[in-house]
């Protein structure tokens, strides 16, 4: 059975006032449920892509549907896409709960459904004995837990996640991933990543999309077919190796 489509890019280009062409003809489909990873070499569009696809950024050409419609409309309209940036960018405040329910509170829902709805995203990324604490109070991967609580308050059904582990430690980042895998799979989300990272583009992706630069253009997808759940044998095992070797070799051209 094919997945439907939540993402569908034809032919989408970005040029900047300057006249930079920073992303040329790209075209991609994305289906409902998959986790997709974008990965290519700094200056290569990726995060622009991303930012086009949440309905952050326009595309100078092309076209961009999301959930069936124009991405910069849905955006503004409702709830279904979260965004999850580099920084946890938390108010420091507001306690975890505040911070969380930010979201559903400009979108005028009652406290009671708002604290309801926090409640249970607390649960997902284990915060919620934290529920009370400051920012100054967590650590770094404990902020960024409280951000991705945040993008899932209002059961988006893509979330986009721009490069969000880059600055955590080996071992948070891997506590991060199961957290990370483990969500989606609960919440049957569409999950758009982008990374510098072909060991966490492949240990979590069920595809991952290699991007080349100047100007920004998709050179190739690689599907990643090993099972889930990921653990750490699958992260020692040969069929791991040869596929961080194939990611590897499509981002030399090889």
């Amino acid at each position: 059975m094919i997945a439907e489509k939540a993402i569908q890019i034809s032919n989408v280009s970005k040029r900047y006032g300057t006249g930079t062409l920073a992303l040329r003809e790209v075209d991609l489909d994305i289906g409902e449920g998959e986790f997709v990873s974008l990965v290519g070499p700094s200056g290569c569009g990726k995060s622009t892509l991303l930012r086009i696809m949440a309905g952050l950024g326009e595309a100078t050409e092309g076209d961009v549907s999301v959930l069936g419609q124009p991405s910069q409309q849905l955006m503004k309209t409702s709830g279904q896409l979260g965004f999850v940036f580099q920084e946890a960018n938390l108010m420091p405040w507001r306690t975890v709960v505040e911070n969380v329910e930010l979201p559903l509170e400009l979108r005028g829902v009652g406290k009671k459904e708002r604290r309801e709805e926090v409640d249970r995203v607390l649960r997902l990324v284990r915060l919620e004995s934290f529920r009370n604490s400051y920012p100054k109070a967590l650590s770094g991967g404990m902020k960024m837990r409280v951000s991705i609580a945040r993008s899932l308050v209002s059961n988006p059904k893509i979330l986009f996640m721009d490069e969000p582990f880059g600055a955590l430690d080996e071992m948070t980042r891997h506590h991060l991933h199961q957290e990370l895998l483990e969500i989606w799979r609960q919440s049957k989300l569409t999950v758009v990543f982008v990374t510098h990272n072909v060991f966490e583009a492949v240990y979590l992706s069920s595809k991952v999309v290699i991007m080349k630069s100047y100007p920004g253009q998709i050179s190739s997808t690689i599907d990643i077919s090993a099972p889930y759940p990921r653990d750490d044998e699958f992260q020692a095992s040969a069929t791991f190796g040869q596929l961080v070797d194939q990611v590897s070799k499509a981002l030399k051209g090889g």
